[in-house]
C-alpha cells in the first residue's frame, strides 16, 4: 500500500520541476522514495514465492533514479515526475524481459513489462523465437485472461520487412516490432488502496509465460 503523501509529492514535482523547488522539498522526496521502495520490497516478496531468483534482490536493485539524464534530450527538466521499478533476473539493468511498475498521478500509473528496445542481437533472437514457435506465442498471448488484461502487445514497428522475413509470414506483424510490452492501468484510487500489491502481482502472474518466452532468447 502506497501513502497518499507520495502521490502528492509527485503531483507537486510535476508542477515544480526545478532544482530550487526540489532542494527545498528533499525531505518530502526522501519520504516518498522510501515509501515506494517499501512497496517494491513487497512486490519482490510476492515474486520470490514462485521465482526464487528474486529472493536475493532488494528494492535498490529494481528502482530507477528520479534524476533525468538531460544530456541528449530537448526536455531539460531535471527530474522524472514518476517512480519506476523493473523486476527481472538481473535487476533494473537486465537486458532481457521483466516486469515493470510505473507510479505517476493523474491516471498514468500502470503495471506491465516485457522487452523494451533490446539490442540488435537480442531483438534478432526474439524474432527467431517467435518465428520458430509462433503457435506457442499465440497460445500465450491469446489466453483468455491475458487478452482481457492486456488489450494488445505494444511496441514501435519497422516500416519495412525485417531482414530474412517475407510479408506472407503469419507472424510478420510481431516480427516487425522493435519492442514487446504489455501494460494494465492502475487508477489513482487503487494506488493508495490495500489491494495494490495484489493487483500488481495478478498482472505479473498473468504475464509470466510471456516474459519467460521472451527470455528464452537469452539462453
Amino acid at each position: 500500500m502506497l501513502q497518499a503523501a507520495t502521490i502528492t509529492f509527485l503531483e507537486k514535482l510535476a508542477n515544480n520541476n526545478n532544482k530550487t523547488w526540489f532542494d527545498k522539498h528533499r525531505d518530502d522526496y526522501q519520504a516518498a522514495k522510501e515509501d515506494y521502495e517499501a512497496f517494491v520490497t513487497e512486490i519482490l516478496a510476492g515474486l520470490s514465492a514462485t521465482e526464487p531468483v528474486f529472493k536475493e534482490q532488494q528494492a535498490k536493485d529494481c528502482v530507477f533514479r528520479i534524476f533525468r539524464d538531460v544530456r541528449f534530450s530537448k526536455d531539460k527538466t531535471p527530474y522524472k515526475a514518476h517512480f519506476g521499478a523493473f523486476f527481472s533476473k538481473g535487476g533494473r539493468k537486465y537486458p532481457g524481459a521483466g516486469y515493470y511498475f510505473h507510479l505517476e498521478p493523474g491516471g498514468k500509473s500502470f503495471a506491465g513489462g516485457g522487452l523494451w528496445i533490446p539490442e540488435a542481437p537480442l531483438l534478432k533472437a526474439v524474432r527467431q523465437e517467435i518465428d520458430y514457435n509462433f503457435d506457442e506465442f499465440k497460445d500465450i498471448t491469446g489466453a483468455p485472461k491475458f487478452k482481457k488484461m492486456f488489450k494488445k502487445i505494444e511496441g514501435e514497428q519497422l516500416k519495412t520487412l525485417p531482414q530474412g522475413y517475407t510479408a506472407d509470414n503469419p507472424a510478420i506483424d510481431y516480427l516487425k516490432m522493435k519492442s514487446f510490452t504489455v501494460s494494465c492501468n492502475v487508477s489513482d484510487a487503487d494506488i493508495t488502496g490495500k489491494g495494490v500489491v495484489k493487483k500488481a502481482m495478478d498482472v505479473f502472474t498473468t504475464m509470466r509465460p510471456f516474459i519467460d518466452f521472451l527470455n528464452r532468447s537469452l539462453s
